[in-house]
């Protein structure tokens, strides 16, 4: 049976729809950063492509070290000077500000990673796998909970997340490092926005 993150994770990436406090470990990441409305961004759709084209070339030349499933897709975001992702209803989403990232196993070392990126740019020249990079992210402690439905509808998720974290003796902790995270469970090209799964979650603090 190939390894799965999200059953051998499952508080990260198994949330219920009701909000939870977790402290997010140290993982590898592929990212990309970039800037505009996702559902027509050009630069978006490249940057999802070349993500997953590295994280396949990754796990097809390295069976023998581990035979995996591609991590879902995540996403930090922020918008603009005034808004850092804190539930705020953003009406232009061309302010939007992005990383899309794909986690890697522990084994994917910088070698590696290089590895892949020559692979890709032999496979599929047209995209410029100079924009990625491999990172290594610990989020830390967080409020998260599973959002079913359109992504225009997350700020109902939001405010439940905010109010589930003052309750509980936390403070949001939206900044300039930490910002609003998503996890995509569902694929928006194959699933009606009505039955989308999003992890969502918010770093936060102690008070």
């Amino acid at each position: 049976m190939s390894y799965d993150f999200k059953r051998e994770y499952k508080d990260l990436y198994q949330p219920k729809t009701t909000p939870s406090i977790i402290d997010v470990p140290k993982m590898n990441f592929i990212a990309i950063e970039g800037e505009g409305d996702p559902n027509t961004s050009e630069a978006y759709v490249v940057a999802v492509e070349t993500l997953y084209g590295l994280s396949y070339s990754i796990k097809m030349s390295n069976k023998e070290v581990l035979e995996y499933i591609v991590p879902p897709l995540e996403g930090l975001w922020s918008a603009g000077d005034d808004f850092r992702g804190g539930g705020a209803t953003i009406t232009d989403k061309s302010m939007f500000i992005w990383t899309m990232l794909i986690r890697q196993p522990e084994f994917v070392t910088n070698e590696v990673f290089e590895n892949a990126r020559e692979k890709l740019t032999k496979r599929k020249p047209h995209l410029d796998t100079s924009i990625a990079k491999l990172i290594t992210f610990t989020e830390g402690l967080c409020v998260q909970a599973l959002h079913h439905g359109s992504y225009d509808d997350e700020p109902v998720t939001i405010i439940s997340l905010e109010t589930f974290a003052i309750d509980n003796g936390y403070a949001i902790d939206i900044n300039a490092k930490r910002l609003h995270h998503e996890i995509y469970l569902s694929d928006p090209r194959k699933v009606v926005p009505e039955k989308l799964k999003t992890i969502l979650r918010h770093p936060i603090r102690e008070l």
